[in-house]
This record gives structure tokens, sequence and C-alpha cells, in this order.
């Protein structure tokens, strides 16, 4: 063949294109292609905003992304959600990707809905390029729980109870977004994507059971949820079942404490494992000994400012700052030059300025940045912000930070 990606043109699929592009996709990450796993897949997947290259009537390369909401700090912002990316290993080095990826861009950009881009990476080193910083980390957690003890309950009040996720859909939305509102990384579910989220394909389960749902009930009502399911084992010393963790919501510290309390001891069980909880996961400071947790750090959301003044302004900051920064962004000129951020937690502004700068970076730093999760003295110390006036890292780090480091909930 030996064409370029100038010789390609990238074409706004249909809905029918759907079973072609999970095919590639299937091929690209190595997995097998079920039929409810595509009927779910299928109800959230938004043709006109994906990008899908064709070779001799084959798919060889896709883009796309999910209209949602992400909260950061102290707001809710329309965000990108990037997914679906992936070239054939028959079309790989020929310009595809970068292609694929620079006009997604350039079209959330000109369509000024969305200030900000959000992913997963399944390779940390490939998205970089493309302006996105690694914003949010997370802890996976693989433990014993034979060694593990949690601190008694200050109250009684408040009961538990077992039941199939599907019967509290509603009941768990309206607690999810009570929740969401305060904790930065967290995505907006709509009713299609509820019910992907509580998808139980069997196929997906790994030898465990289906999922259910443990609901705590406090006063006032549903103030907490764990998803999760099971799987038996036993060996020549009696069983060594495994609790596996999908996700936990609680309004309060009690319906926390409670709803780990059962859940690293459930009856014939001795293991543990939940792969998305926050680098400030309540539970590292409640179990007696903490190491025991196995924690072991990765990256999660990877976020691309799309429009610097925009962003920067949607958010808010831990502390008062006003600081002139000037940016770089080689694929997005529009967010290349000064710009001056006036904010604190109230609100911000962020505009163009001809002053002079105090820090200097490209956009990926200030996707880094974004969340709350990156400090700006480290990313300083790491060469990714240039101080340009002494003082001013110091004088401006507090207001990036958050109260909250920012929690991967769901990988889309």
């Amino acid at each position: 063949m030996g064409y370029t990606h100038a010789m390609v043109d990238a074409l706004v699929p249909r809905a029918e294109d759907f079973d072609d592009i999970r095919a590639l996709l299937a091929l690209v990450f190595h997995g097998d292609l079920d039929p409810e796993v595509l009927k779910i897949e299928r109800a959230v997947f938004e043709p006109e905003r994906s990008l899908l290259v064709r070779d001799g009537g084959a798919a060889v390369a896709h883009a796309g992304a999910f209209t949602r909401e992400l909260t950061v700090p102290g707001a809710v912002v329309p965000a990108a959600h990037v997914t679906m990316v992936g070239v054939a290993p028959t079309h790989r080095r020929r310009g595809l990707l970068t292609g694929l990826m620079s006009r997604q861009l350039r079209e959330a950009r000109d369509a000024g809905r969305e200030p900000v881009a959000v992913l997963w990476a399944s390779e940390g080193r490939i998205y970089p390029r493309f302006g996105y910083g690694l914003a949010a980390q997370r802890y996976t957690l693989s433990c014993d729980t034979t060694e593990l003890r949690l601190p008694e309950p200050a109250s009684t009040e408040g009961t538990l109870r077992l039941d199939l996720p599907a019967a509290h859909q509603a009941e768990l939305a309206g607690l999810y977004d009570r929740v969401r509102a305060g904790r930065p990384g967290w995505s907006s579910r709509n009713e299609r994507w509820w019910a992907y989220v509580l998808g139980d394909v069997k196929s997906l389960r790994g030898g465990a059971t289906e999922r259910r749902v443990l609901l705590h009930e406090g006063p006032d009502g549903l103030d907490g949820y764990a998803l999760y399911r099971t799987r038996g084992e036993w060996d020549r010393t009696g069983p060594r079942g495994e609790v596996r963790v999908d996700e936990v919501v609680a309004g309060n510290p009690a319906a926390y404490l409670a709803l780990w309390r059962l859940l690293l001891s459930i009856d014939l069980t001795r293991r543990l494992s939940f792969d998305r909880a926050a680098v400030d996961e309540p539970l590292l400071w409640l179990v007696n000994e903490p190491r025991q947790l196995g924690a072991h750090l990765d990256d999660a959301l990877w976020v691309r400012l799309v429009d610097v003044p925009a962003a920067l302004a949607a958010r808010r900051y831990a502390t008062d700052v006003d600081v002139v920064i000037e940016v770089t962004d080689e694929l997005l000129p529009e967010n290349t030059g000064r710009w001056r951020l006036v904010g604190g937690p109230a609100g911000a502004e962020c505009v163009a300025t001809s002053a002079p700068a105090q820090l200097a970076c490209d956009v990926r730093a200030l996707g880094e940045l974004y969340l709350g999760g990156a400090g700006l003295g480290a990313l300083a110390a790491a060469g990714r912000v240039r101080e340009l006036v002494p003082g001013t890292v110091a004088a401006a780090g507090p207001a990036f930070g958050w109260h909250r480091a920012p929690a991967p909930m769901e990988v889309f």
C-alpha cells in the first residue's frame, strides 16, 4: 500500500459502523467480541464524535469521545471523554494516530463546548505528545484481609443490606451525584451510562460472581454504597475467597467505615482487590497496618486543556492567586501566549496579557496541574514549569492544589 496519512481521510462514522470499529479495537487490545458486551457498549457509542479511517473498506484506525461532564476543583465542566483510540497493527507508523488526535482536538476547540479533554492511557508514553498531562493517579489495592483491622464505629446508627444493583439504579445515581460534586476526577452519568456501569456481562466477571451492591442507610436514607463481586476458592487449609471491589461511594465517614468493615470481613474470603483507590483513600488511614493493603501507585486520568483561558477560569483555587503564565501549545496555537490568571475559592478569570510572565510551561503541564493532583513545586523541580520570577512557585503553588486528591472512578 505504502500510503501516508495525508492520502487518507478520516470519516465520521455511522451507527452501523460500530461493529467494524469494535472489531478493530478487539484486534488492537487483544480481546474478543462478546455480543453482550457489544450491546452495552453500543448504547453509549457516539458516532458523531468519532473519526474512522478505512483502507479498502476495512477499519484501520479510530478515535472517539463521549459527551460527559468532569468534576474539577470547585466546579463541574463539560469535558471530551476521549476513548476507543487504536490503529491496526498493519497500519502503524503512518501518521494515522497523529492525524486523528490532532483533528479531534481541533474539532473540540472549534466547537467551543468543552474546555478540557480527558482520557485513560493504554500506555503513558502515547499521549503527552498530544498535550495530555497525567492529572490523577490511583492506587491498586491487593491485600490479605486476615491481617487487617478497622476501628469500631463511633455510632451504631445505620443499617447495611445487600441486593442486585439494577434494582437501585435511581438511588445510586442520586447519591453518586451528591458526592460527585465535590470529587475532582469523577464523571457525570446519565441513564445510559448507569446502564453501562451496572452492566454485568458474564464473560467479564473473571470467574467471579455476579455484581452485588452493598447499601448503607443512615438516619436520612441512603448515604453509601459499594459495588463488588466475590470469587470462591479453597485450598488445603480452607477457604481463600476474594472480594473484588468496583467502587465505593460514601456521603459521610460513618457510611464509609461501615461499608469497608463488611467488605474486609466477608465469610469464606481471605483476600480483597480494588483497582481504583484514590491516592488519599481514607482506608489508608483507617486500617491497622496500611502496608498490608499492598498499594501500588499507577496512572489514571490524563487531562488536556483544549481552551486554556476557559479551562483555567472554570475551576476554583484553594487560595488567592494572581499570576501570569506563558504557555506553548504546538497543536492548538490559540493557547500559545501569556495568560493572566486571577482567582481563588470563589471563582477565577483568565485573560490574555502583555505583562511579563512569571511562570512558563507547555499545555501538558497545565493538564497535570488542572485537577489539583500534581504540585506546582514538583513540576518546577522536574523542569516541567519554569519559574521566571523568583518566589512565584512558592506563592502560587498552594492555589493549584485542592483539599481532596482527584479520584479515578471508572475507566471509559
